[in-house]
């Protein structure tokens, strides 16, 4: 009986993950189009950047309200929501006519790709006792980070061959295969669940997420001192500042920042956040190196980064396994160890650094942070509630999201302002040599020289910046210690039995 039951979670796993995987994909495979999309329909660059801005803006609006979701729908309801979602999305953006309609797809496909990811941590948690759960959330890594990592090499080269819309139409088929499939093999003995949104939650996290993702994602483009940028910064503070008040105070939150009362969770929380923004340094520099200044195309840009990605696959699972073992402390010391080394070589990169060099230090980076980043997430939820679980992996993929647009925004400044700064001082320089004063058009063929060499400088002191990062999150992982499940206390039982005495459930 329990081989049939493992089996039947196994098949319920693999659906739900080839679900993920390509929504996951989806995220990073429209980047490399960019161009193309604005020559066809004849926008901007920043306008045509709302394709990725938006999915993201969708994802951080939508994440949070997740746990509300797992706890109320069936885990069946809801991945056939976000599924469908998802599907209907592709193919409306495989046929748009015009600009808005892509971007209104795009926007369809991140609402159903928000509910899936942590909808599948959290099928795990409850399908997996604790000592096998490294191993399950392994298989999830693989997922999470494979996806996104060959996204940019298969973009590359469709896009090299053929037209944009195929990147929609080679996902659309796939989405509605597993959409069947869910639909007639997923089952779940869990009932509906009669409990009530509130409504004035929604829109405070939709302000406090929202706000704080477009001001962050903006800031790398438009500059710190825009308007736009420092006034969504504001109200998406004082929303999120609101937003906390407003659950700590409820009895039953959307989202519960009491989660943060249990250590381990906060720590694994503390380093996430710092190896996500590490983690951006390699993800926004590198193409603007490999692609602005050394002239590399896009596709072998993405070549580059492929062996990387294909070791974060391969190891997912394996350090999941690892972790059964030996707990998260061993394996994110070692991890981000590698994480910090391998940065610190990126923070010395020149116009003639070798292609294979750079191909097998990003592997090597991608190696340490696979190491990290599972090991770590699995720990933090190991150590909470179970009935804290949905709002443990809402939470966990709410702050991916926020702590990867302020890395993204964070290191694209440092590099901006610094490439300035070398500049004024590499003209000044060849400035100073010359014999006679210089005229307007020459101080520009100094500029225009010098630039590129200046721009390799602010990319390198953005990487010492996040080698700086990474030791913060170095640091942290010394104090790791093994995940346990808090056991519930006799007044939390009494209150569990009350609140599901209130609830009327439904077929």
């Amino acid at each position: 009986m329990k081989a049939k039951e493992s089996k039947a979670s196994y098949g319920i796993l693999a659906i739900l993950m080839i679900g993920a995987f390509v929504a996951l994909l989806s995220n990073t495979l429209l980047n490399i189009a960019l161009p193309s999309i604005m020559k066809d329909f004849d926008v901007s660059a920043s306008t045509v950047q709302w394709l990725s801005t938006g999915y993201m803006l969708v994802n951080g609006i939508m994440i949070p309200s997740t746990a509300f979701l797992i706890q109320k729908y069936t885990a069946r309801r809801l991945f056939l929501i976000a599924i469908g979602l998802f599907a209907i999305g592709t193919f409306i953006g495989g046929l748009a006519p015009s600009f808005p309609v892509l971007l209104i797809a795009r926007m369809v496909q991140a609402s159903g790709a928000a509910i899936m990811m942590p909808l599948l941590m959290n099928v795990l948690f409850t399908t997996f006792p604790p000592e096998k759960r490294g191993s399950a959330m392994g298989m999830f890594g693989l997922v999470m980070i494979f996806a996104p990592a060959i996204g940019p090499t298969l973009s590359g080269w469709i896009i090299q061959h053929y037209e944009w819309p195929v990147l929609f139409f080679m996902i659309a088929p796939i989405a509605v295969l597993v959409f069947i499939l869910a639909f007639f093999k997923l089952h779940d003995p869990k009932k509906d669940v009669v409990i009530k949104i509130d409504f004035l939650s929604v829109v405070l996290s939709a302000i406090g997420f929202g706000g704080l993702l477009y001001g962050f994602s903006s800031a790398g483009n438009k500059g710190w001192d825009d308007p736009m940028v420092y006034s969504a910064l504001i109200i998406g503070a004082i929303g999120l500042v609101i937003f906390i008040m407003r659950q700590m105070k409820m009895k039953e939150p959307m989202l519960n920042f009491r989660v943060y009362k249990y250590p381990m969770f906060a720590l694994s929380s503390a380093i996430s956040i710092t190896l996500n923004m590490a983690m951006f340094s390699a993800m926004m520099l590198m193409p603007i190196y490999l692609q602005n200044i050394r002239g590399i195309s896009p596709l072998d840009s993405g070549l580059l980064m492929l062996p990387g990605a294909l070791i974060m696959g391969v190891m997912s699972p394996i350090t999941g396994k690892l972790f059964d073992k030996f707990g998260g402390k061993v394996l994110a010391i070692i991890g981000l160890a590698i994480v910090v080394i391998s940065t610190y070589f990126f923070s010395d990169l020149t116009e003639t650094t070798k292609y294979s060099t750079l191909m097998i230090l990003y592997s090597v980076r991608m190696f340490g942070i696979s190491m990290v980043m599972m090991p770590v997430m699995t720990n933090g939820l190991n150590s909470i509630p179970a009935k804290y679980t949905p709002h443990g992996t809402a939470m966990n993929s709410t702050i991916q999201q926020v702590s990867g647009a302020i890395g993204g925004a964070l290191l694209v400044t440092i590099m901006s302002n610094s490439t300035t700064s070398h500049v004024k001082d590499m003209v000044a320089d060849a400035v100073s040599k010359l014999t006679t004063k210089p005229s307007a058009d020459q101080l520009l063929g100094i500029q225009n020289q010098v630039i590129a060499k200046a721009t390799i400088e602010g990319i390198n002191d953005a990487f010492l910046v996040s080698v700086g990062v990474a030791i913060i999150a170095f640091i942290l992982a010394f104090f790791i210690k093994r995940g346990v499940q808090p056991k519930e206390t006799a007044e939390e039982k009494v209150t569990a039995k009350k609140v599901a005495a209130k609830q009327v459930t439904t077929h």
